[in-house]
């Protein structure tokens, strides 16, 4: 759960760097495809962890599966903030990681709803 906060402590400091300072983005083909990768390999595990943990009854891999899920959306979000920015709107790249470290902020706080033992 601490790695999940420092994740996102991580992700909203590059964020503010980027809407302070922000930066032309090149390759975006490659973030598109890195993010398209992502979500496929994020989506797999995803299944078959909620199906294996369904089919063993057990409710922490069904809760990694949702997590891997949550993850492949975020790769999604990579994807959409290159497609804004290959519109030439600069401006969605410090957008989409700030939606990206709130949707880290929403894991760290379901995981500890969790260890504290509150369902979500």
């Amino acid at each position: 759960m601490l790695a999940i906060f420092v994740s996102a402590c991580v992700a909203l400091y590059e964020t503010i760097v980027r809407f302070i300072h922000p930066q032309h983005l090149t390759h975006l083909w490659v973030l598109a495809a890195a993010g398209l990768i992502g979500f496929a390999g994020n989506e797999l595990a995803a299944r078959f962890r909620l199906r294996a943990g369904r089919r063993l009854g057990s409710a922490a891999l069904v809760a990694d599966g949702k997590h891997a899920q949550i993850d492949g959306f975020v790769s999604l979000g990579v994807v959409a903030g290159a497609a804004v920015v290959a519109l030439g709107f600069q401006i969605g790249d410090p957008l989409v990681g700030l939606a990206i470290t709130l949707v880290i902020l929403k894991i760290t706080w379901d995981s500890w709803r969790t260890v504290r033992g509150h369902p979500c």
